[in-house]
Parts: C-alpha cells; structure tokens; sequence
C-alpha cells in the first residue's frame, strides 16, 4: 500500500512539474516491464529443472546413505560417484544458466533507468532554456523518477531468489494437486463391527489393458482365519489393497456387516482393521510412542498388557531405557524379529475388528519365528484375518485356504481338504518341501 500511495504522489508532482517530461518517462516504464518478464519468462525454464535436478540429487545421496553396506559390499563405489557427478552437473548447468539469464536483469534495469535521467535531463534543459522550468525544477524531476522506478529496480535485483522461490513453489503445488482419494457420496456408518465380509464378483485392473483381479467371489465369517495363497502376481496383495479401499474395484463389491465399503467413512473403514505386514514400518521416536499409534490415547498399563500379549514386554525391558527408548531414524538399533513383535503390540493395542497379516517371519531366526507365531495366534484370536501366506507351513490351521492364480480363485478348502484334491496348492505345498529335502 505505501508503495502503491508512493508512486500515485510521486506521478502528480512529477505531471505538476511538467506533463511532457513525465509522459516520456511513463513511456519508459512498460518498456522496462516487457524487458523483466522476457528475461524471466527465458530463464523460468532453468529454474524449474534447477529445482528438479535438485530433487534428484538429494535423493541420490538419501539412497546413498540408506545403501551404503550394499554399495559398499558390491565395490558399487565408482558407479554411485559417477552417477551422483553427473546429476550434479546437470544441477550446475541449469542453476549456471538460470543465475546468469536472470542476473542480467538488475544491470539491464540499471542502464535504462540511466537512459531515463539522460532524456530528463536533455528535455529539463531543453524546457530550463525556453524558460518552461528551472534547474531545481529539473533536479527535482531526476530525484523523482529514481524514486518512480525505484519499485522496478529492487524486483530486478531480487529477481533470481523470486524465481527460485517460484519454481520450489511449482513443485509444492504440483503434489498438493495430484487426485486425491475418492469421497464416499452415500455416507453410511460403521459402528458394532462384528467382522463378517464378503467379496462379491470383484473385478480390479490398475489400467484397462490389464484385469489382476478377473471374478472374486468369497464370504468369510466373523472370527474366521483365511489364508490367501498363490504365485508371485496371482493378486494377493492387490486383494488387500481392495479391502483396505486403496484403489476401488472396477466392477462388483466388498462388503463388510453388509455394508459396502464405497459407502463407508475412510476413518471407519480403516479403524476396522489392523495390519501386520512383511515391511515393518517404525517410527523415529520411543517405543511407547511407536506402540500408542495404534490407539493414541492408550495408557501405559494398556500399552504393557498388549506388549505381554505380543510377547514384546520381555525384550523391551531388556533394553535401555525401556519403553522410553528411542529408535533411530532408521530403526536399526534393534533387530528386525523384534520389530516384528512392535507391530504385532501395536496392533493388538488398536484392536480391530478384522485383521490383515503378510508372512512376518520370512527374516528372522526359528526361535524368533516361533515367537511372532505365537504373538500372531494371540493377535487372531476372535477375530476375523485375512494372512497372505508364502510358506505354506504357517497356514494349516486357517478355516478357510484361497488359493488364487493369475486373478482367479482356482481352489478354495481347509489345508487337509485341498491336500486330498492333489491339485494346484498340493502341488505348491510339495514344491516348497521338496526344495528344502534338495
């Protein structure tokens, strides 16, 4: 606003002074516009993939830090320089070019703000000798027309940082417009979940051209333990990810209490379940911390009694510091069958309705794997789980075994029943023991 009220008195004393003078000096302006925004329409462009090349850069040092025992145990060292130097050199270019396209402004903006005390100054003297103005008339006029394009000339000279600024701004607005999730339009309420869900008719494909999920039909009972089993890419996971509502289905639906999923509140629907996967994902931050993320307002004596149910609580004491110790950002200061055991709290201590486990112990040693199956028995009791099997010796116990290939379920029967069939899980289930007897 004071700039604005600024300019407004200075153009009335300068029109006050003399309107001929002042005319030429507005004339001048656009010009000094159209030369800034050619400049910074020319070297916009760097300044964008100077942000990008950036982004790249960062994360191939991140990827360089988080690998480092593996570049290091493959003597990758060479390979990983020479590609960060030349993620680096595109850096360089592009930040070389946009600082030199844009710092060409602020001399430019100089040099026409000289010409214009040059024409004032030969029109001042001009009007001083006809008798139309003095010499102060003319000073006056000079200091006024600095002051006029003052404005123009300190947007020049910061033109480069508001360039960056603007291109960091792109890449921030870019991600804070991509789809977000899809809102349910018929809101339904999910309350005294029982756990019963069906499948009915469920076709999914991440693109037209390619159907993963082909005609899924499957009621599972409250309290029932479904195991999914199948080859890489039979669409397990992608299964999940449907039930989770991750992705909606093309066509049929999942229902849970007789209630679609479309339909339901995203907070509801996901409060419902609890998952326990491969991946392990702890958080920086205490173990009670990583623990109440199941359920936030959780107490210590909840947080110690799921812990005991996860058999957790031995282990955790054994550290420093207890429940209050930290775990690094990359939290690998403790070992990945404990984290496993974290989860497994972590969820009995949100206690939902239905459950979703992947193979937890596919990492760890057999005293721990007969650990985590004890703590995932514990986690399933009364509850309806749905447990994405690789080893197909975990699952014997599951009331109901899904065995799918290429989107289709093939088999369905308990561990005995499909083993009697001698069809595609007994040829799976034999295949796997007769690689351990090899």
């Amino acid at each position: 606003i004071t700039s604005v009220v600024t300019v407004i008195g200075i153009a009335f004393m300068m029109f006050s002074i003399n309107v001929v003078i002042t005319l030429v000096v507005l004339v001048i302006l656009p010009i000094s516009v159209l030369i800034m925004a050619k400049i910074m329409g020319r070297s916009q462009k760097y300044f964008k993939n100077q942000q990008e090349y950036l982004g790249h850069v960062n994360g191939r040092i991140e990827e360089m830090f988080s690998g480092y025992d593996v570049v290091k145990a493959f003597n990758a060292e060479d390979k990983i320089l020479n590609d960060f130097e030349i993620e680096n050199k595109k850096l360089g270019d592009t930040g070389w070019k946009s600082q030199f396209i844009s710092g060409l402004m602020h001399p430019l903006m100089t040099f026409i703000g000289n010409i214009n005390y040059v024409v004032v100054a030969i029109l001042g003297s001009y009007f001083t000798i006809k008798g139309k103005m003095s010499v102060g008339d003319i000073q006056s006029f000079i200091s006024y027309s600095k002051n006029f394009t003052q404005p123009l000339a300190q947007i020049a000279q910061v033109s480069n940082m508001l360039q960056s600024m603007i291109a960091a701004a792109e890449r921030v607005f870019e991600f804070l417009d991509s789809e977000e999730e899809e809102v349910s339009k018929n809101i339904v309420k999910l309350d005294n979940i029982s756990g019963n869900v069906s499948f009915n008719h469920v076709k999914f494909g991440y693109n037209e051209n390619q159907t993963v999920i082909k005609d899924f039909s499957v009621n599972v009972k409250s309290g029932q333990k479904v195991a999914i089993v199948g080859p890489t890419g039979a669409g397990k996971t992608t299964l999940i990810k449907l039930l989770m509502r991750f992705y909606r289905v093309n066509d049929g639906s999942i229902l849970i209490d007789n209630k679609n999923i479309n339909d339901l509140e995203t907070d509801d629907l996901r409060k419902a379940f609890g998952m326990v996967l491969q991946d392990t994902w702890l958080f920086s931050g205490t173990i009670a911390d990583n623990l109440r993320y199941g359920k936030l307002d959780a107490t210590e004596d909840e947080i110690t009694s799921a812990s005991k149910a996860a058999y957790a609580d031995h282990f955790i004491k054994t550290l420093p510091d207890g429940y209050n110790m930290i775990l690094n950002e990359e939290t690998d200061n403790i070992s990945q069958g404990q984290k496993q055991l974290l989860t497994i709290a972590r969820a009995i201590l949100a206690d939902p309705k239905v459950l979703i486990l992947d193979e937890a112990t596919s990492s760890v040693d057999t005293r721990t794997e007969i650990l985590i199956q004890k703590a995932m028995d514990e986690l399933m009791k009364g509850r309806t789980s749905f447990i994405i099997a690789h080893r197909l010796s975990t699952i014997k116990n599951a009331d109901l075994i899904l065995v799918m290939d290429e989107g289709d379920i093939v088999e369905t029967g308990t561990h005995k029943e499909l083993l009697d069939k001698n069809g595609f899980y007994a040829s799976l289930y034999n295949s796997q023991f007769e690689k351990i007897n090899n």
